[in-house]
Formats: C-alpha cells, sequence, structure tokens
C-alpha cells in the first residue's frame, strides 16, 4: 500500500534540462531527466506518466507534489507549473514550490564546504538571476529572495569559491557550474519549500515573456505576474 505521509513527486524545469524525481522520505524511488525548450516535444508529461506508471502510483496516491518556481526559462517554467497544478487538482493533493536556483545549488555532485553561496543563471540582456543559498551541515537554505542583477555587480559581490552558475556562466564568473535536477530536492530545507494555492499559483518567470508584452500593449491591462527582485 502506498504511503501517502512520504511520498512526493518533484518536478524541476526552469532551464533546457527536465526532471522529474519521485521520492518516499529519504529515498530516491525513479527520476526521469528530459531535454526543454521552445519547439521541442512535450517530453516532460510522458516522464512523468512513466515514472509513476512503473512505480505504480497514481496523484492521489501522493502527499504532495513539489514545483521550481524559477525563475527560468518562461515556457519551460510554464510547461511544468501546468502539469503540476493538473495533477495537485486532479488528485486532490497538495501543492508546493521551492526555488528552481536553490534546487540546482542543491544539486551539486561536488561537496560543497558550509557556507555562503550564489547560484546565478542567465537572464538575458547582460543579467543574471541569483539565488543566495547557505549550505549547512545535513541541507541547503534560501537567503531571501532571487534577485536579478548585471555581471559586474554580481562580480563584484562574489568570488570563484562561492559562485555557481546554472549550466554555464559568462567567462568572467568563474566558478562551478551546476546542473538543476529534482534530486537537489532532498538536500533543500524544509522552510524553503513553500505550500502554494492551486489554483492561483504561478512561478516566478523573472521578466515578462515577449508574447505577454505585446498582449498588455493590444489589450491595455495586465496579466498577472510574479515580481522579481532587481538591485
Amino acid at each position: 500500500m502506498t504511503d501517502r505521509s512520504t511520498l512526493q513527486l518533484v518536478i524541476e524545469a526552469s532551464t533546457t534540462v527536465g526532471s522529474v524525481a519521485l521520492i518516499r522520505g529519504g529515498a530516491v524511488l525513479d527520476v526521469r531527466q528530459v531535454t526543454m525548450g521552445s519547439g521541442a516535444a512535450d517530453v516532460l508529461y510522458p516522464a512523468m506518466v512513466s515514472l509513476c506508471e512503473e512505480a505504480d502510483v497514481t496523484p492521489s496516491a501522493l502527499a504532495r507534489i513539489v514545483c521550481g518556481e524559477g525563475p527560468g526559462s518562461f515556457t519551460s517554467l510554464r510547461i511544468a507549473a501546468a502539469l503540476a497544478k493538473g495533477l495537485a487538482h486532479g488528485g486532490g493533493v497538495p501543492l508546493a514550490a521551492v526555488s528552481s536556483l536553490l534546487m540546482a545549488g542543491a544539486s551539486t555532485l561536488q561537496a560543497l564546504p558550509t557556507g555562503r553561496y550564489a547560484v546565478h543563471a542567465d537572464a538575458l540582456r547582460g543579467e543574471r538571476y541569483v539565488q543566495w543559498m547557505e549550505v549547512r551541515t545535513s541541507d541547503v537554505m534560501t537567503l531571501g529572495p532571487a534577485q536579478r542583477m548585471s555581471v559586474a555587480q554580481l562580480q563584484a559581490l562574489t568570488t570563484e569559491a562561492n559562485r555557481l552558475g546554472v549550466l554555464s556562466a559568462p567567462a568572467e564568473l568563474t566558478g562551478a557550474v551546476v546542473t538543476p535536477n529534482a534530486l537537489g530536492f532532498l538536500r533543500i530545507a524544509p522552510a524553503a519549500i513553500v505550500d502554494v494555492p492551486v489554483a492561483t499559483w504561478e512561478p516566478l518567470y523573472g521578466r515578462l515573456a515577449e508574447a505577454q508584452v505585446q498582449w498588455e500593449q493590444r489589450h491595455g491591462e495586465p496579466l498577472p505576474v510574479v515580481p522579481l527582485v532587481s538591485i
């Protein structure tokens, strides 16, 4: 019989690398990794279906669904959020969100010493999305909200030792490179995982999509968006 109290489905798709993991307590039952991106076939949903079917798990058997909230790719985040909300609604289970940058930082295969790190990803237009995190003895925790800053600002605030670039980084931002993965969820502190309303929750996109900008100009009214702090 499935143990609802510990079984969780974790989805992360803020970049071109998407992943979904089925986790019971502190153990990984299975994980799938897929390639995301505009123009690509829908691969995240089939990966979720096969993952659950092979484990003989239905959405209603889950204790919780967890989704990476961004910031990151608008298209990938929108797909992941729609799937997470649909499964949560259909299965009648809670939905939670966690910083995708924190998930990426927690996914690093190297053993990071305890301390403060800046996980950063491409925000276009010469800027980086930045999530400060603290690596503790047994978990990682966010240090404030995600920010958007210039490459020069990030370079001035960090050193090579405490910079973690998501997938890649500009030449001047030397440091470790990390790949986001749903398995990073295992190292995230409970306080960094936030329950969200299924009906109204939206990911942290970071920037408005160009299509949304054009829509708002045509209709003269804004679409809802979660703001991102800039410095």
